[in-house]
């Protein structure tokens, strides 16, 4: 199934956070919270000309976007605006 997003909206893949501390400690996921960085797999025509492209590793709030599962895999759409900025 494909989804394009439209506008400024952006389709985020979460990123796993680790799970393990340093000392080899295993954390549930029940104490960890849902990581605040992810990958952008597709993005909006006006998302793209704020400079949001697939495949960018986006930053974004907390409480932002609606989560959906496309295909067993959860992903969340975000508005450009919830973006906090682009790691590169």
């Amino acid at each position: 199934m494909t989804f394009q997003p439209l506008g400024n909206r952006v389709l985020v893949e979460r990123e796993e956070e680790v799970t393990t501390t340093a000392s080899g400690i295993i954390i549930p996921d029940t104490a960890t919270e849902k990581p605040l960085q992810g990958k952008a797999i597709a993005t909006g025509k006006d998302a793209k000309e704020e400079g949001i492209n697939d495949g960018d590793t986006v930053v974004f709030g907390k409480y932002g976007g609606t989560e959906i599962t496309l295909d067993g895999t959860e992903y969340l759409i975000l508005s450009s605006d919830d973006i906090l900025g682009i790691i590169k």
